[in-house]
């Protein structure tokens, strides 16, 4: 058994004895001891009181330290980014945002992130040396394999470029990028969500993707485009072209851009997707029916969805989202209607708990899942004997 397979016992944050952690693996002690040992002079474990005495001095008891190293988790939107610093527990240590268009092009968006890197550790009272990895969402396709973000049609000059190198020139750490609703069903999952190992994060906002977590794991895909429902085709988009020069895309029918479309067409003045929420708030009743028209449409791919994955929650999020239960109506009367009745049986759909914050929460997720994986936890033990 390796060091990092103790380390993954004492994740869970239960504090345990060498003793209990000899019994738990069916180690020796000895070989427990070294293994503790050496997470101690990582600094990811550390001491946690004692235990009580059977007699004699009393057994030490060894927890996670979640304080031992931070990480910096950012999530860039079309025209927005949110960056925190947390330590490896989660915990949010200190934030930051930016009114940012990705239309900028990558040097100027990377800049505000590596220097708000710098902002955020000095606010945590933090050394450069504690950061140990860095999460960044993107508003596009990425090809995880290399954080690159793959022909993302609203971030010119992006296509190909090497984001992580680009903050590395800066904070020679690991840089994981991948696109933002992957992020967002991380951040919802690890926040309120952890228990469940089957999900699905569905963002509504300018377009429609979904996150798919099965089996307690992210599921990119082979390319890293699982999850693209904007461009399933639906049944009321018949002779609408969507931007991806296709016809009947849910995304040119149900999406943010959709309904502004729609309403203004009806004589509304609205102007984005956030016009078309307040909206909805304010009662107005051609905005009601054309966010549960949304809702309908896409519950016509989310029963699909939920007939093929068969997830336990499905959780619905992005700026229109914040419409409220008129979206969610739309999409549970379908998804009920049509999916079958064993994989609804137990199916909850819920609008999300982490709401703007669930991308840079799951951006932060994403660096420290990686930084505590079994292959950095080795290499790191391999470091220090």
């Amino acid at each position: 058994m390796r060091t990092s397979d103790i380390f993954d016992l004492l994740r869970d944050g239960r504090p345990r004895t060498r003793a209990q952690l000899a019994d738990e693996t069916g180690m020796a002690r000895s070989t427990i001891a070294a293994r503790v040992d050496v997470l101690m002079r990582l600094g990811l474990v550390a001491p946690s009181g004692g235990a009580r005495s059977t007699g004699g001095r009393p057994p030490s008891l060894f927890a996670l330290n979640p304080a031992a190293r931070v990480v910096v988790g950012v999530d860039v939107g079309a025209t927005h980014a949110i960056a925190a610093v947390t330590d490896l527990g989660g915990t949010v240590l200190g934030e930051r945002q930016a009114a940012l268009d990705i239309a900028d092009g990558p040097e100027v968006v990377l800049g505000w992130v590596v220097s708000v890197i710098g902002e955020l550790l000095a606010d945590a009272k933090r050394p450069e040396a504690d950061l140990v990895a860095v999460g960044i969402g993107l508003p596009g396709p990425v090809e995880h394999s290399t954080g690159r973000p793959m022909n993302p049609p609203i971030m010119p000059g992006w296509d190909r470029y090497d984001v992580p190198g680009h903050v590395q020139r800066t904070y020679p750490v690991p840089v994981l990028i991948d696109n933002d609703v992957n992020i967002m069903a991380l951040g919802e999952r690890g926040a309120y969500l952890p228990d469940v190992d089957d999900l699905i994060f569905i963002k509504v906002a300018t377009g429609i993707g979904a996150g798919i977590i099965s089996g307690s794991r992210l599921q990119r895909g082979a390319q890293g485009t699982a999850g693209d429902l904007g461009h399933v085709r639906v049944g009321t988009g018949d002779g609408v072209v969507c931007r991806c020069g296709n016809e009947g895309c849910l995304e040119a029918v149900a999406a943010g851009p959709a309904l502004v479309s729609a309403l203004t067409a009806k004589g509304l003045a609205v102007a984005s997707t956030g016009g078309v929420v307040e909206l909805v708030r304010g009662g107005d009743a051609s905005a009601v029916q054309e966010v549960r028209r949304a809702g309908r449409d896409i519950g016509e791919v989310v029963a699909t969805l939920v007939n093929v994955m068969n997830p336990s929650v499905v959780v619905i999020g992005g700026r229109l989202a914040d419409a409220g239960e008129h979206l969610l109506a739309g999409i549970r009367e379908i998804v009920y209607q049509r999916s079958l009745p064993l994989a609804t049986e137990h199916l909850q759909i819920v609008a999300s708990r982490a709401g703007a914050q669930a991308g840079v929460l799951g951006a932060a997720t994403m660096a420290v899942e990686h930084v505590l994986s079994p292959e950095a936890i080795e290499a790191a033990s391999a470091g220090v004997g």
